[in-house]
């Protein structure tokens, strides 16, 4: 499976901050944005990914990640330079997913929660069809809309609806087989002139090839598109961080997990930020592992 990370926008909620930056480089707490949507791909142990950005983003983007080869991993960059929609990722990155599945994330979406690699190895797994991420939320007329049924099968979407039928969001996570290119090659664009990640998953809803994972209780997902939301995420990540003493997203970490990197790549990637915070937490995974 391949992985599309799209990083694209302007990012006019967040002006004048975004004048000069990508709001997918601005810190949420100790790491810029970009890491939350990045790590999740890994946790899929999705290896190959692209990043879909505004040409201008690009040298900031491989001054963060160059070709993945730091992860073990293939990072690789394509550029969308106006937001024409989600689902245009699939049409910019044809080449580079070829036939295999894909999985796409938004660059702003932060997920966490226990339990939550199991869910994404089980989507990635999935070669038939695609998966979406559902979410209770407070103000669903923001999100693409699920309708369920009680035996949690999808009876309905809609994108940003005036009155939701809903609480459900479909979350910025999504996992498809090949058939996704076709897809969204034949949409049409939106009242608004984009092509919706929604009308791609109506198309699988209408071809009986749509599951829903639900996100409940016990877990967050954060959009942070907002100045406030900017400011809770960090907060939260900060939370997390100082009571349990851990990291999340700690893009290091996943790939020594996931053992696409060794013990020698871990302590060259630590002397990049050893004078850090970020860098003291890659010291103590190092002399851990020394210990073994």
């Amino acid at each position: 499976m391949k992985g599309i990370l799209l990083a694209g926008g302007n990012g006019t909620r967040l002006l004048p901050v975004t004048s000069a930056v990508s709001k997918h480089l601005l810190p949420i707490y100790d790491k810029p944005l970009i890491y939350y949507s990045l790590s999740v791909l890994m946790l899929a142990k999705i290896r190959e990914v692209l990043i879909v950005c505004k040409e201008d983003d690009v040298k900031s983007f491989k001054t963060l990640f160059g070709n993945g080869s730091r992860l073990g991993m293939n990072i690789e960059y394509a550029i969308q330079n106006e937001p024409r929609g989600i689902a245009e990722a699939f049409v910019i990155g044809e080449d580079f997913i070829g036939r295999d599945s894909v999985a796409l994330i938004l660059g702003d979406n932060i997920f966490y929660g226990q339990g939550f690699s199991p869910l994404l190895l089980d989507a990635a797994k999935s070669s038939e069809g695609a998966t979406v991420f559902g979410y209770p939320v407070k103000d669903p007329k923001r999100f693409g809309v699920a309708e369920i049924d009680e035996s949690s099968n999808v009876v309905s979407l809609e994108e940003k609806p005036s009155e939701p039928k809903s609480n459900l969001a479909v979350t910025g996570l999504y996992f498809y087989d090949n058939n996704v290119i076709e897809i969204a090659k034949k949409l049409s664009p939106s009242a608004r002139g984009e092509i919706e990640i929604t009308d791609v998953n109506i198309e699988y809803l209408k071809r009986k090839k749509l599951k829903l994972k639900m996100l409940g209780r016990g877990f967050a997902w954060l959009d942070a598109g907002t100045n406030e939301s900017l400011i809770e995420s960090s907060q939260f990540v900060q939370t997390i961080e100082s009571r349990q003493g851990i990291k999340i997203a700690c893009l290091e970490e996943i790939a020594f997990s996931n053992k696409w990197i060794d013990l020698q790549v871990l302590k060259e990637n630590y002397q990049r930020v050893k004078n850090s915070e970020y860098g003291e937490y890659l010291q103590l995974l190092i002399s851990q592992r020394e210990k073994l």
